[in-house]
């Protein structure tokens, strides 16, 4: 794993060195969150979205807290800029909410594949936000990569409906908060931005709990049901399972803001579709999908144009 206590005036951005080091962070970032993801599909059909998040977030809290003290002091939480970070979270809300509400009525495997429009958007948005400049052969390497998920998604199949929307909505939320963490990259650490994204997660939560704690009326099952039915007293063995997503989450958070802040965030985040093979092993072993030879052509072409994304970087820097 990444050393996660770099701080921002001894990270030399863009160098090689921190190009392969933010590499490693995000698909390390990204295998971490997807034992989060197995854990809350299977937990999605007995407990409220806003329930597995508070639990989330508590147990993500103390670990945060303490990290941040051994990095920058608990100082660090109040001397940066906060409204920034403020918004940032919100847009990360935004993502895993829309994220997470997809899962009790979508195979994993599909959520992830729209969910790997990010690299879509964050390329398109780097340039007029960040003014980083995007090769024409990297926005051929995105949209080949692009097309692999819309092979995988077969057009015209049961994917394609309004619940697939929030996977693509979560994306692009997603896709704007780290284009946030590359302009926060040189003021503010990334257990600092990690801090943020938990506390307001855990504040959203806590404020969906007040309102549906109690349950609302509804039609059972689906997506409503996730979010509007009563809070659950969870057995010890899914208590542990909702406890183990705080240092999850806690890890991943950190990977993920690092990666964004060591390099080039249309770069970066070609290597989001490392997500693919994670959901693909778990939703075969855990789940019972079986991958076919769709599938297994829209991953080629995936991880190929990242692999190309990777290749061309090193010759750019070789010149």
């Amino acid at each position: 794993m990444t050393d996660i206590t770099t701080k921002p005036d001894d990270a030399k951005l863009g160098t090689e060195k921190s190009v392969w080091l933010a590499i490693a962070s995000l698909c390390g970032g990204v295998l971490v969150f997807s034992l989060q993801d197995v854990i809350i599909k299977l937990l999605s059909g007995g407990y409220p979205v806003h329930e597995v998040v508070v639990i989330r977030g508590l147990t993500a809290l103390p670990i945060l807290l303490f990290l941040v003290h051994r990095q920058a002091g608990l100082a660090a939480i109040v001397s940066g800029p906060v409204r920034a970070l403020i918004w940032r979270g919100l847009f990360l809300v935004v993502s895993y909410s829309a994220y997470y509400l997809a899962f009790p009525v979508m195979k994993l495997a599909d959520i992830v594949a729209l969910y790997f429009t990010v690299p879509i958007f964050v390329t398109a948005l780097a340039g007029p936000f960040l003014g980083e400049k995007i090769g024409w052969r990297r926005w051929v390497a995105t949209l080949v990569g692009f097309s692999g998920v819309v092979v995988m998604l077969r057009p015209g199949g049961s994917v394609f409906n309004l619940v697939a929307l929030m996977p693509v909505i979560a994306a692009m939320a997603y896709g704007s908060a780290q284009l946030m963490a590359r302009g926060l990259a040189a003021r503010t650490p990334a257990l600092v931005m990690s801090f943020y994204q938990n506390l307001i997660f855990l504040a959203a939560a806590g404020t969906m709990a007040l309102f549906f704690g109690r349950g609302v009326a509804h039609e059972a099952g689906g997506v409503a049901d996730f979010l509007l039915r009563a809070w659950v007293s969870p057995s010890w063995r899914d208590l542990l399972l909702l406890a183990a997503c705080g240092p999850i989450s806690a890890i991943g958070m950190t990977l993920l803001s690092q990666a964004y802040r060591m390099a080039e965030a249309n770069f970066v985040a070609s290597f989001e579709y490392s997500g693919l093979i994670w959901a693909t092993l778990w939703g075969f072993f855990v789940f019972g999908e079986v991958p076919d030879a769709t599938m297994i052509l829209g991953a080629a072409l995936i991880i190929g144009a990242g692999l190309y994304m990777l290749y061309g970087a090193g010759r750019r820097r070789e010149r």
